[in-house]
């Protein structure tokens, strides 16, 4: 593929999706959609595969389920038994009641923190990273297509035009991501 880039501004969600729908119904290849706010449809339209987000939010939960039972066992029954109010601390189980809300609350603490971390990392969202973002706008309340061009210049704006984009530009400066 080339490095060389075309953008396309919309002005509406709903137009640049019907646009992303006709440029990948000609074949072109979209880069990037720089948006505002997330727009609905966006990922199929664009032909996006699926995530595993919810695969590794399940697996974040089962090793937090799995830390607050080792921590709660070594704690409370192995380490420090306590008589708190009046229940005796022979067995994890005969207190399992007791520990339910810590076991649900670390669980959704792993769960939700490691998510987090893994979503900063597929997204390369380091500390002081600097802004991809070619064009303000699309913090405020414009979209932008990023389309690579394969020497069809004159073809590609034609399209753009016909779906809408309300300025199409060819940066100058563009390298390979």
């Amino acid at each position: 593929m080339s490095n060389q880039v075309i953008h396309a501004l919309y002005d509406d969600d709903d137009t640049l999706l019907s646009a992303v729908k006709e440029v990948r119904a000609e074949k072109h290849h979209i880069e990037e959609i720089y948006t505002p706010f997330p727009v609905h449809g966006l990922d199929k339209a664009m032909g996006l595969e699926e995530t595993r987000i919810a695969i590794m939010a399940f697996i974040y939960g089962c090793i937090g389920f799995s830390v607050a039972i080792i921590m709660i066992n070594f704690i409370m029954i192995t380490d420090w038994p306590q008589n708190i109010g009046g229940k005796p601390s022979f067995t994890f189980l005969e207190n399992l009641p007791a520990f339910v809300p810590v076991i649900f609350e670390m669980t959704v603490f792993f769960a939700a923190h490691l998510m987090v971390i893994t979503f900063y990392l597929r997204s390369r969202l380091w500390p002081f990273k600097e802004a991809e973002n070619p064009n303000p706008l699309t913090t405020d309340d414009k979209f932008l297509m990023e389309i690579s061009m394969d020497g069809n210049e004159e073809q590609l704006t034609a399209l753009l035009k016909k779906t809408g984009a309300i300025e199409i530009t060819i940066p100058e400066n563009t390298e390979e991501k």
